[in-house]
């Protein structure tokens, strides 16, 4: 049994969606607690509660973190979509009354070495933590990055320089991947590799699940935003390593943000180093790994009853 944390971004990319109904999804994982971080936090903490509801996962309780950058000195982007094919005028939702970041300094104080913090966000949860107690980084099992990039894998001449996750806040990044806590960084190397479509989305719909056709309707407002039909599980892919670390090959490696004033920096810089305290993920299985998320969504749904 693997207890996570998972800390996100709901509901601008459809991916942490995936990502969270694939844990929900998956008896080896035990969700502790969804916390979330950026921008309106109390949007993206009802999400997640109306997909636990869906879900019919009552025990995953939600808590929201902090909606401005480490610093304060950052733009807050978000779509302007979230929410939509999910959240109703007539939901009446409420989560954990306790902030994120207390939640997660004592959960994982409180059970050293067993706690993983499944990070699918911008990373500034995590680094308050780090501030308040800088031991978070002996005492957790490890934390799972999606975020960065190094353009090391066979994809990287392609790759862009920088990633979201990083570029939100980069001040925020640079502290966590400085802290010595064990990281599995799942950057854009692989992300971009593993990639659903309208087949999937038909898929999902099909099913007669509210959980899947939630998935469906949100992976619907993805497409017409992105205007493209195709979507990028970077966030589910952090929780498929749970289920399968041979989905992926990894590195040991040193992290180094290098950032500055200006938007749109953050780039992580690789270093190779045996005695490095980051797995960098830089070659997937992105057709199992697409397998792996699709057979938990519908595995024993199709035709489901509402």
């Amino acid at each position: 049994m693997v207890r996570i944390i998972l800390d996100t971004d709901i509901g601008s990319d459809v991916d942490d969606a995936m990502a969270l109904a694939l844990a929900m999804r998956s008896p080896e994982i035990q969700i502790e607690g969804v916390t979330t971080v950026y921008g309106n936090v109390d949007l993206r903490a009802k999400m997640a509660r109306k997909m636990a509801q869906y879900g019919k996962r009552d025990d995953v309780r939600v808590y929201a973190g902090l909606n401005r950058t480490l610093l304060g000195n950052r733009e807050i982007w978000m779509a302007g979509h979230e929410g939509d094919g999910l959240l109703t005028e007539d939901d009446k939702l409420a989560y954990e009354d306790r902030h994120a970041v207390d939640f997660i300094i004592e959960t994982v104080m409180g059970q050293p070495g067993e706690i993983t913090l499944v990070a699918i966000g911008p990373l500034t949860n995590i680094a308050a933590c780090l501030i308040r107690e800088p031991r978070i980084a002996q005492n957790v099992k490890e934390i799972v990055i999606m975020g960065g990039v190094t353009r090391l894998g066979d994809n990287g001449m392609h790759m862009r320089v920088v990633e979201h996750n990083i570029v939100c806040d980069p001040e925020a990044a640079s502290l966590v991947f400085n802290s010595g806590a064990p990281i599995v960084m799942v950057g854009l190397d692989v992300t971009l590799k593993v990639t659903i479509t309208e087949e999937e989305r038909r898929r999902l719909l099909d099913t007669g699940d509210p959980l899947n056709m939630a998935l469906a309707r949100m992976i619907g407002k993805w497409f017409e935003f992105a205007k493209e039909e195709i979507s990028y599980m970077h966030d589910p892919l952090t929780i498929a390593l749970l289920l399968d670390r041979t989905l992926v090959r990894t590195e040991k490696m040193n992290i180094r943000v290098e950032y500055d004033h200006r938007p749109q920096t953050g780039q992580t810089i690789a270093t190779l180093d045996p005695s490095g305290t980051v797995d960098v993920c830089l070659g997937v299985d992105h057709a199992r790994a697409v397998g792996l998320l699709m057979d938990r969504l519908i595995g024993g749904r199709v035709g489901s009853a509402l």
